[in-house]
Parts: C-alpha cells; sequence; structure tokens
C-alpha cells in the first residue's frame, strides 16, 4: 500500500524532486570533471554531460565501472584519450574520499545512537573494527590525493622507458584538488537527499539522521566490495540496505523499493541516454 501511495496523491512531487536530482547528481559530475581536464583539453559543459552518461553506460558492463574512463575518452580529441585517465581518477579519488570518511561518521553515529532492533555487526565492538578500517585507507588516499602530481611525475618517468609518446598531466594544484573534493560533497549530499525523499515515501517512520548513518555506511560497503555489473549492484545494494536498515525498521519491502529506486532512477535511465549517445557517435563516425 505505501508503494502504491508513493505514486499518486500529495506525496507525488517528491518522485519529480528525485528525478530532478539525478540531473543535478551527473551534471555534477560533469562539472567536476570538466574543470579537472581544462587544462588538458577545453571542454563545453554540455558536451561534458554526454561524456559522462556515455561513461555511465559502458561501465554498466565492466567490472568496478571501469568502463567509465572509455566512455569519457570518446568525446575528447585523440591525442588527450590516454592523458584523460589521470584526471579521471582524480575525480574516482576525490568522490571515494569524501564516501570513506561520511562513513565514519556515519559509524560513530552508530555508536552514540540507541537502534530501535540492535543488530550484532552494528554493536560498538564491531563499529570501532569497522571505524579503523575504514578511517586507515581514508587517510592513506588523501595523502595520495594531495600528492597526486608527484605520483603522476614518478609515473611519467617509468612511461618514457617504455612510450615515449604518451606522458600524463601534472596540474593538479591544492585550489583545483580542493574545489573537486567539494563538487564531490556536494554530489554526496545530492545522494543523501535522494535516499531522504524515498525513504520519506516508502519507509516514513525513518528519521533524517537514521538515513545518514545508514546510507553513509552502506555506501562504503558498496565502495569496498567489487561489483561486476549492474545487476550485481543492485543486488548488493539490496542485501547491504537490509542488512543494515534492519536496525532501524523490519520493512523490508521499502528498503528494497527504496534501492530498486536509486538504481533505475541513477543508474539505469543515464546509462540508457549514455547508450543513445553512444549508437549517435557510432552513426556520424559510420557516415
Amino acid at each position: 500500500m505505501q508503494i502504491r501511495n508513493a505514486f499518486s496523491g500529495d506525496q507525488q512531487w517528491k518522485l519529480y524532486v528525485i528525478f530532478a536530482l539525478m540531473c543535478v547528481n551527473w551534471g555534477l559530475e560533469a562539472a567536476k570533471w570538466r574543470i579537472s581536464i581544462l587544462p588538458l583539453q577545453r571542454i563545453r559543459f554540455f558536451r561534458a554531460c554526454q561524456a559522462i552518461l556515455a561513461g555511465v553506460c559502458i561501465s554498466s558492463f565492466t567490472p568496478n565501472r571501469v568502463g567509465e574512463y572509455l566512455g569519457r575518452m570518446l568525446y575528447l580529441d585523440a591525442g588527450k584519450k590516454i592523458q584523460s585517465v589521470s584526471p579521471t581518477i582524480v575525480c574516482s579519488i576525490a568522490q571515494t574520499l569524501i564516501t570513506l570518511f561520511a562513513g565514519v561518521a556515519g559509524l560513530f553515529f552508530f555508536m552514540g545512537h540507541s537502534l530501535p532492533h540492535p543488530v550484532l555487526w552494528l554493536s560498538p565492538p564491531y563499529i570501532r573494527i569497522f571505524i579503523v578500517t575504514t578511517a586507515l585507507p581514508a587517510l592513506l588516499l588523501m595523502t595520495i590525493y594531495f600528492r597526486f602530481d608527484p605520483l603522476v611525475g614518478l609515473i611519467n618517468r617509468v612511461l618514457k622507458k617504455y612510450v615515449k609518446a604518451v606522458s600524463l598531466p601534472e596540474h593538479f594544484s591544492s585550489p583545483l584538488l580542493f574545489k573537486i573534493l567539494l563538487f564531490s560533497l556536494i554530489r554526496y549530499g545530492v545522494f543523501l537527499l535522494q535516499y531522504l525523499l524515498l525513504f520519506s515515501l516508502f519507509e516514513p517512520d525513518i528519521s533524517g539522521i537514521e538515513v545518514f548513518m545508514g546510507v553513509s555506511v552502506m555506501f562504503v560497503v558498496m565502495a569496498i566490495i567489487p561489483s561486476l555489473t549492474l545487476l550485481t549492484d543492485l543486488g548488493l545494494r539490496w542485501e547491504a540496505g537490509i542488512q543494515i536498515f534492519r536496525a532501524f525498521t523490519f520493512n523490508t519491502a521499502g528498503i528494497l523499493a527504496v534501492s530498486l529506486g536509486i538504481w533505475l532512477i541513477n543508474l539505469i535511465i543515464p546509462a540508457l541516454i549514455g547508450s543513445l549517445l553512444i549508437l549517435r557517435i557510432k552513426l556520424f563516425s559510420s557516415r
């Protein structure tokens, strides 16, 4: 009944907002990627959006979404494709950093929050272990992120011994890295808002802080455990959502509906749009 009512009545506006946030989400990713490759190649925002959606499409069929790199390359000049790898990696690291640190914050909230339905693996002794095993990789990744130019310089020196024609760009100043992090943080906030709106439709008894706690930990789980395709990604979302949010509710149908809704809106629809863009590129290139 709750799921059926979500598509009609006074709450229907939330679905429109969630769809609008999908556009904001991928628009932010396009803007973030665009500024990261700006010293390499100037690209219009609309073209950057097309590149991002093409990447989402190709990543649907590749492990851990590595196809994103190939999709984005399609919209760059011939001599810039390989060089775009390092800016894309920077964007990915920035988003992962936000995910890990938000996950640590969510775990601390779990520590100080009385759960309606206690779950063994979310008890304080286990949470302390999760905090350490999440915070340490986050700190290591942060060191790599803010020392990315020296790392790329080292890689370039190795590459020149074997492939002299290829060199990765070194232009990641601190202001640029902080700007990319800011875009990643805002994008994370968009994700949270989408989950908050969907939970208010399918499981209104969960509070906003509980949504943050659950989603932040779920994102860490999804970042750590590899997924092969979009279908395995959905299965992981379902299982992680059930295991985490059962600490707040036994409404399994509502949790599954939220996970399915996010999966369809944020991944399937953009992937379908991206497939049309790739088909368009092939049609133009064949003429």
